[in-house]
Order: C-alpha cells, then structure tokens, then sequence
C-alpha cells in the first residue's frame, strides 16, 4: 500500500525572473486529444477519431500586485511569455520528494485582478494560452508538445514524428 505524492511547496518563475513567496496557485493545463465521432457503414458504433492535441491553458495566482506580469499582456508572439513551474511532490511514506518542472510558453490571455479590499489578502490571476508544453519528473521529460514545431512526445515516444517526415520529406 502507498500514500499519494502531494505538493509540498512551488515556485514560479517568468522569463528566467523568480516568484517564490509570491506565485499562490498553479492550475495546471488540461492534457487532451480532440475527438470526432465517426461511424461508417457496417459499423455497429461510433468511433472517436484523433483530430490533435487540444488547446491547452494554464491559470497562475500571485498574491499582491506584481507589475512586471500585467506588463507581459498583449504580447504579439504566441510565445511571448515564458513560464517554468518547479514543484516539489511528496508521500508521507518516508520515500524521497519527487521534482516536477513545468516549462510553458505562451501569452496572457486574461488577467483578473479581482478585488482589492485594504487589509485583505490580494490576489492577482494570470491565465496563459500556451502554445509550448513540457512536464519534467525527476529530471526525465515525460510529456513534451509543441504546437508550432510539431512535437508531440509521451514517454519517449515522438507520437507525431512519422507525420514530420513526411512533411519535411
């Protein structure tokens, strides 16, 4: 029997600049492949068919009023903003913490600077719409995806390299 890896702490940091003691929250863009059904003649069901990888996002929350972050919206590269997520993952089993690093690029999309109340805790939410993808476990890239060079990596695997060939043939 195991207990789960859970965050013990995270760091945030854009354009190579650290956030540490200010990044709050990371919620972390959602893998996924977008489906078409499909059902051709003699076929008992529908089929979902790979149409690629699906838009992905990432929502960052900072405590207080960071300019250099509002300072980065509208951004003209789709890749303007660089983020680097360091998280530290841990079971309480007595086993080693487990690093994850997140590397993202992308843009602003939307910043929501809530409400400012004297007194209270502010907090400030930046969501990004990435264009670049890639989760690092102990040192180890599992996933990488990159949606303007054509990369799709799982695992070691380059699940989009047949279709790279072919295109630069």
């Amino acid at each position: 029997m195991g207990l789960p890896r859970n965050l013990v702490n995270i760091n945030a940091f854009k354009n190579g600049v650290s956030y540490l003691g200010v990044v709050s929250e990371f919620e972390q863009p959602k893998l996924a492949i977008e489906t078409e059904d499909y059902r051709g003649g003699g076929m008992v069901g529908a089929v979902k068919l790979d149409k690629g990888v699906a838009a992905m996002e990432a929502t960052l929350t900072f405590g207080g009023h960071e300019v250099s972050l509002v300072r980065e919206f509208g951004t003209t590269s789709i890749e303007g903003t660089r983020l680097r997520l360091v998280c530290a993952y841990r079971a309480d089993d007595g086993s080693a913490a487990q690093a994850v690093e997140i590397y993202a690029g992308g843009r602003f999309t939307e910043i929501d600077l809530g409400k400012d109340k004297p007194g209270d805790q502010t907090e400030h939410k930046y969501t990004a719409a990435l264009s670049y993808y890639r989760r690092v476990v102990d040192g180890r890239t599992e996933v990488e995806i990159d949606f303007i060079q054509g990369v799709f990596i799982v695992n070691g695997i380059d699940r989009y390299a047949e279709i790279m060939a072919i295109l630069m043939g």
